[in-house]
């Protein structure tokens, strides 16, 4: 693992909001906001942004935990810019804030981890749990 971060340090993404990242389910739209399923996956992609950077070619990240507390709706077509800090540098474990804003306007905020393994652990922990 390569550390090149400290705690503070932050990444940002943007996203458009898209139809698919509505509140969409086998019932149909629910509503015409952006997602807490979508919002989750986009906060942890800003998050593994940092992972991306410090792990080495025989490792890989895995989630560890998300977190997220809507404050606002995203709306389709909306520009979401996620801001993500690191908070947490433990070993091989990076944990994340993070807030997502249209604007000025704070959509949504948590918290997010993941902890860097070889890739031989995670073929052991898969064949672990496949072979009981």
């Amino acid at each position: 693992m390569i550390n090149v971060f400290e705690v503070g340090n932050q990444i940002r993404f943007v996203h458009v909001v898209e139809q698919t990242d509505l509140a969409t389910f086998e019932t149909g739209n629910v509503h015409p906001f952006y997602s807490t399923f979508a919002l989750g996956r986009d906060a942890e992609w800003t998050c593994r942004q940092f992972v991306l950077q410090m792990k080495e070619n025989d490792e890989e990240g895995i989630g560890t935990f998300l977190n997220i507390r809507h404050k606002s709706p995203a709306m389709l077509g909306d520009t979401v810019e996620f801001i993500a800090t690191v908070s947490v540098l433990e070993g091989h474990q990076i944990d994340c804030t993070f807030v997502a804003k249209v604007g000025d306007r704070i959509v949504a905020e948590g918290e997010q981890g993941q902890k860097i393994l070889k890739k031989e652990k995670l073929d052991r922990l898969v064949n672990q749990i496949i072979n009981g």
